[in-house]
Formats: structure tokens, C-alpha cells, sequence
């Protein structure tokens, strides 16, 4: 039985489990791949919870891997010692034969994005002044991925405090593109995209506010999903956040089970559509791209700058699902984009207020990115006459975002202006001719999904003659998740670009990177 033929066996994981266990052991058994890591997340699931690989063959298999491959790539970093992740693992067999089942990543392999805390290990925030941090307790996301049962083996890397969509920092380096080491792997989920890639993870968790979940999911050739601002939990549920976490996986199904775990119980209090978009999810909803209404967004008319053959690549994306029976119109917003531009600047301005206390202190200033440096000068700036009119923007973008839902179901742009580029430039100073004015003006295609808190996937749109990956981000209505989701498994159902593998490059570690390795 082929690997795709098996998987649509059932609706999911749940549903695999309620066919007759020989029966689905010896069609599983029959499809398995020669090399471990080369199981998506789900096969690798129900090969553990059905015995036929043990945890301590899957984590064996990927330390190997990872030991092999990660000096070139840099994807994962504090990564654990290898004798207490084995320990670990056969603990999780010896729980398994006992009966003792903690969920679907039950003693599967995990590294978090090192923005996030994971009790006992370093959270550096890939900043010198958190070099030797150790975090005390699990932050709620991956609280939720321990109770799942997963083994954390590590963190992936990431810029900065996460600025920027390009990964690098004074503590760990430079992450390379999965399909090109000597390229960027994106940012800031960097680390995450390009260990799913090279197959050194199973499945990632990352994080959005500027494109960090679907820019390196286009520069690595995976999804990338950031969903609905709020769904996984906020501060206050009636404010859209401009950054969520979100999951990453070698495919659609993957993505969606790590998402239903990152589900958290909503404030009772949370909107009404929130608690809507979690259950839908949790049901799942299959789609069929015939029929469907697409809005292409493409470069908003000559506005964005794009690198030539960007647009090019991603239309041919779009005549695949023509063929396949969706309608596509080119379409135009009703709208200033330039205004966009500075109500994202004014907004992202105002969340780097948290960040004055370093920036004051003439011990800690130097050791920040200057790119953050300069976001929190221009915080200074801000009067509440332009954080409302800022506010006022956000609100009317909503609102033609609103009436183009209302003509068609998805929303769709390239996921970059350029394709992944050399990994030693910090940012690119131009596109295509036309100067960039700040470190993240090249990503401004990102900022329509994340300005109103709406839900948007990346999905690969295939490679340029340099191999060089490229992917479409599909955006719906705000708590449509569930849909936006269904779109990406529909679409992967017409294409083969997740099927297709980098050839990984083994190089020896620099003097640094050896450093660092366990």
C-alpha cells in the first residue's frame, strides 16, 4: 500500500486507531520508509503507539541525524545530552508496555522554538543578556506538547528576541535553508522550518508576527499556519494580538495535530468565534478546491516590490488550481496600502514599550540588536494621536478584508518578496531596484494577514531554476481556521512539492558551531 493510499485510509490519527490493530500494523509495517526520520509525524505516531518502533529507536535514529547534519544547517541548538534523551525514551516504552498512553507524540522527538521557556533547559531569546538563562517552568505552549507526550531533545533557533526574517544570532549563529545551507532558512521560526526540512524534527512549533511562521515555511518547503489572533490563548481575548504561535509540519495533516494540541481551554470569557474556530478544528473539515472562489492578491498592483520570478512561480501555483476547478480573479483592495504600512509600523513601535527596561540601562544597550534598538527609539516618538489613528487603519482594513471574504473564500499572496538569499546578508537593502527602508520593509507582504489577527497558511509553490523554494499564503476570515486549514490539505491533494526532498550536505562544524555541539 502506498504511503499517500494509506493515509487516506482514515479522516486521522483517531480514525487509523479504530481499524482492526493487525490489520492496520501490516499495511503500516508494509509502507514504512527505510530511514526512520523519514516518517511525517503521524506514521511516526502510529508506528510507536502500535509497537512497531520503539521511542528508543525513533530518538536512536534522530540523534544519529541530527549529530550528521545540524553543523551545516545550525536548525537545532542546547540541544540535550544524548543519554539522558535514550534514558528518556525508554522510559516512554516502558510506559507504553504498561498501558500508559500520554497522546499522540507520545516519546517522539521535540525541540521548541527558543522563544519560548521549557522547564530546565536554556530559553536565551537568541540574545546575549540571556546566554545563560534556564527556564524554571514550561510556558503554556509547550506545556501542552509535554502533555502530549512528546521528549524534548532541544531548542530551534531564531533571531533575536525574534525580530526579523532572517535567523541569526550572537548566541548560537546562523540557521541555513533546509534546500540550501548557504541561504536562509527564514525567521523567525528559522530553526523550526529548517528542522522539519532536513528531517532533524518530526513536527515544530513556531511563532507569527511579521511572516515567522510563513516565511520560513516558504524558504524550507513546509507549512508554516498562523491562526486566528487569540485562538491560542491572549492576555486579554479581545485584543488581537500582532503575534501568536502557531504549528509547522512536512504536511498538512501533521500541521493540523500539533495545532489541536497547542488548542488551549479559551478564557471563558473569549469571543464567541474563537470558541467556534477551536471546535471546528478539533472536528476537522475537508475541502474540495472545485467550486471554490480565490482572490489573488499578487503584488497589490505594482505596490510591493518583488524579486523577479517570485510572482511568476506562484501563478503557476494558481493555473494548478484552475485546473483542479477553482475560480481565480486578480484582485485589487480598496485601500492605501502605503497607510497599511505605517499603521504596521506604529503598531509594531508600540509593542516594543516591554523592551524599554533593557534599552535604558547603559550596561545592557550595546548587546542589543540595533535593529531592535531602533524599534524602541521610535517608540518613544508615538503620541495617541497616531496610536489611534493607527487603531482607526487596522479597523478599516478589517473591514474591506470583510467585504472581499464576502466575494471570495480565500485571500492569496506570495509568502516573500524574494527568494531565500545569501545567509550572511542580515536583510536585503533592495528588491528588484526599489531601496528597503527598514530591516523588515522586504516582508511587508506579510502584514495584511497580521494587521487584523485573520488566519493564514503558507503552502510551497514550488522552486525557480536555482531550487530556491517559494510558497503561497492563503488567508480567510477571521475564525475560519478550520477552512483555511481544509484549503491547504486540498491543495497539497493537486500538488507534489511536499513530496520533494533537499539533498542535505554534511560539512564539518566550524571551530564555533563545535563549540556549542554536545
Amino acid at each position: 500500500m502506498k504511503r499517500r493510499e494509506f493515509l487516506a485510509a482514515g479522516a486521522g490519527l483517531g480514525a487509523l486507531l479504530t481499524l482492526p490493530t493487525a490489520s492496520v500494523a501490516r499495511s503500516f509495517a508494509a509502507s514504512l520508509p527505510a530511514q526512520i526520520t523519514d516518517l511525517d509525524a503521524t506514521e511516526l505516531s502510529l508506528a510507536i503507539r502500535m509497537k512497531l518502533l520503539s521511542s528508543e529507536e525513533v530518538m536512536s535514529a534522530y540523534l544519529a541525524h541530527i549529530h550528521r547534519y545540524n553543523p551545516t544547517y545550525n536548525a537545532i541548538v542546547a540541544l540535550r545530552d544524548s543519554n539522558l534523551l535514550l534514558k528518556e525514551a525508554r522510559a516512554a516504552d516502558q510506559e507504553l508496555a504498561r498501558g500508559i498512553y500520554r497522546g499522540w507524540m507520545h516519546g517522539m522527538p521535540h525541540a521548541v522554538k527558543d522563544l519560548e521557556a521549557v522547564a530546565d533547559m536554556p530559553v536565551t531569546y537568541g540574545s546575549p543578556l540571556f546566554r545563560d538563562n534556564v527556564a524554571v517552568e514550561d510556558d503554556p505552549l509547550p506545556a501542552s506538547i509535554r502533555r502530549a507526550g512528546a521528549i524534548f531533545i532541544g531548542k530551534t533557533n531564531t533571531p533575536e528576541f525574534g525580530l526579523g526574517s532572517q535567523t541569526y544570532n550572537p548566541v548560537y549563529g546562523v540557521t541555513g535553508s533546509a534546500w540550501n545551507p548557504d541561504l536562509t532558512a527564514g525567521g523567525s521560526s528559522g530553526g523550526a522550518a529548517a528542522g522539519l526540512g532536513t528531517h532533524m524534527l518530526p513536527v515544530a512549533d513556531g511563532s507569527d508576527m511579521m511572516g515567522s511562521l510563513r516565511n520560513p515555511g516558504a524558504f524550507n518547503n513546509v507549512i508554516g499556519f498562523r491562526p486566528s489572533a487569540g485562538l491560542l490563548g491572549s492576555n486579554d481575548p479581545f485584543t488581537r494580538d500582532l503575534a501568536t504561535g502557531g504549528p509547522m509540519g512536512r504536511n498538512t495533516r501533521d500541521t493540523i495535530a500539533l495545532m489541536r494540541t497547542l488548542l488551549v481551554e479559551l478564557n471563558k470569557d473569549a469571543p464567541q468565534a474563537l470558541w467556534s474556530a477551536a471546535r471546528n478544528i478539533k472536528t476537522g473539515e475537508s475541502l474540495e478546491l472545485n467550486g471554490l472562489r480565490l482572490g489573488w492578491l499578487g503584488d497589490f498592483d505594482g505596490y510591493l516590490a518583488m524579486e523577479p520570478g517570485v510572482l511568476e512561480l506562484c501563478e503557476s501555483s494558481l493555473a494548478t488550481m484552475r485546473d483542479a476547478g477553482a475560480m481565480v480573479d486578480q484582485v485589487t483592495p480598496e485601500f492605501n496600502m502605503a497607510e497599511l504600512w505605517h499603521c504596521w509600523l506604529t503598531l509594531r513601535n508600540l509593542s516594543r514599550v516591554g523592551k524599554r527596561e533593557l534599552y535604558e540601562d547603559p550596561a545592557r544597550r550595546p548587546l542589543l540588536k540595533p535593529e531592535l534598538q531602533w524599534e524602541i527609539e521610535q517608540s518613544y516618538a508615538l503620541s495617541a494621536k497616531d496610536i489611534d489613528a493607527a487603531k482607526s487603519t487596522q479597523s478599516r482594513w478589517y473591514a474591506e478584508l470583510n467585504r472581499l471574504f464576502g466575494i471570495y473564500d480565500f485571500l492569496i499572496l506570495p509568502s516573500a518578496q524574494v527568494f531565500p538569499f545569501d545567509k550572511n546578508v542580515h536583510w536585503p537593502s533592495s528588491v528588484n531596484g526599489r531601496a528597503m527602508d527598514s530591516y523588515h520593509r522586504w516582508m511587508e507582504v506579510v502584514i495584511p494577514a497580521s494587521i487584523p489577527g485573520i488566519p493564514a497558511i503558507n503552502v510551497p509553490a514550488g522552486f525557480d531554476d536555482q531550487l530556491r523554494p517559494m510558497g503561497l499564503q492563503v488567508m480567510g476570515p477571521y475564525g475560519d481556521d478550520s477552512r483555511v486549514l481544509g484549503f491547504a490539505a486540498a491543495y497539497e491533494a493537486v500538488t507534489d512539492f511536499l513530496e520533494r526532498r533537499p539533498v542535505l550536505v554534511e560539512r564539518p562544524p566550524t571551530s564555533r558551531q563545535a563549540q556549542l555541539l554536545p
